[in-house]
């Protein structure tokens, strides 16, 4: 089965957003991760202020649905670009094709590869302009039917 959840993107008050999110919804963050963590890249350079920012977030609000988010550096987040849907493929297959599907006549802006978090995951914006965020984590097993 593939699960897509809700991915929305701020401009450094994630945190802030996303506790009130958790008043409002309740329950416990499954994770949170500041760009600190982040291993170094090549020609990535994070300041000090942007490494306490939030590179990912996410709220369970039931067993399938969690609202996930982070704060972009690299960008301005504008109306448009500040919600994405997140897709958890139930293969590596699954991811491929939905990822191959979308990206066609779009932009792919991170290659679906291998990260630092074990996912294998990759972005691209569709051909109408919607943001796309597809994932595999094997450790995760298999999301079944």
């Amino acid at each position: 089965m593939t699960i897509i959840n809700s991915y929305l993107s701020f401009e450094g008050n994630c945190e802030e957003a996303f506790n009130f999110y958790k008043s409002v919804f309740g329950g416990d963050f499954s994770y949170v991760g500041r760009y600190s963590e982040m291993p170094p890249q090549q020609g990535i350079a994070i300041s000090d202020e942007d490494k306490q920012k939030i590179m990912h977030i996410s709220l369970p609000l039931s067993k399938e649905t969690m609202l996930m988010g982070s704060d972009v550096i690299s960008s301005r987040v504008e109306v448009g670009n500040n919600v994405g849907l997140s897709i958890t493929a139930g293969s590596k297959e699954d991811a491929d094709r939905y990822f191959d599907g979308l990206s066609s006549e779009g932009k792919i802006t991170m290659p679906l590869n291998n990260t630092f978090w074990g996912d294998y995951f990759g972005m691209l914006i569709d051909r109408y302009g919607i943001n796309w965020m597809i994932g595999f984590n094997e450790n995760l097993g298999q999301v079944k039917e």
